[in-house]
């Protein structure tokens, strides 16, 4: 995948397109990449929403290499954690109170 840093720069505000279970598209920016426990976590902000509220969701490869595939995540205690990784690391950029 290469170098972390090198893709976050260049991911930094970067809007992409989704496409949900039911084949839906909808647009988000991409605000980080977050590595934790040798899996990567896309912090995501949906274009559409009224409210600053992002969505995180696991980046797994698919059998493309030009596509990754984002997943749901189930456990609130990994949400959590990468939640709070990404406020550490954006506290300049972001107002979390």
């Amino acid at each position: 995948m290469g170098n972390n840093d090198e893709m976050n720069e260049e991911l930094d505000s970067t809007l992409i397109t989704l496409t949900d279970e039911d084949g839906e598209e909808f647009e988000a920016e991409f605000l980080d990449l977050i590595e934790l426990d040798g899996k990567s976590y896309a912090i995501l902000l949906p274009t559409d929403e009224e409210d600053d509220e992002v969505v995180i969701l696991e980046v797994q490869e698919s059998d493309d290499p030009e596509v990754d595939m984002f997943c749901g995540v189930e456990e609130e205690e990994i949400l959590e954690q990468v939640f709070e990784i990404f406020k550490q690391r954006n506290l300049d950029d972001f107002d979390f109170s």
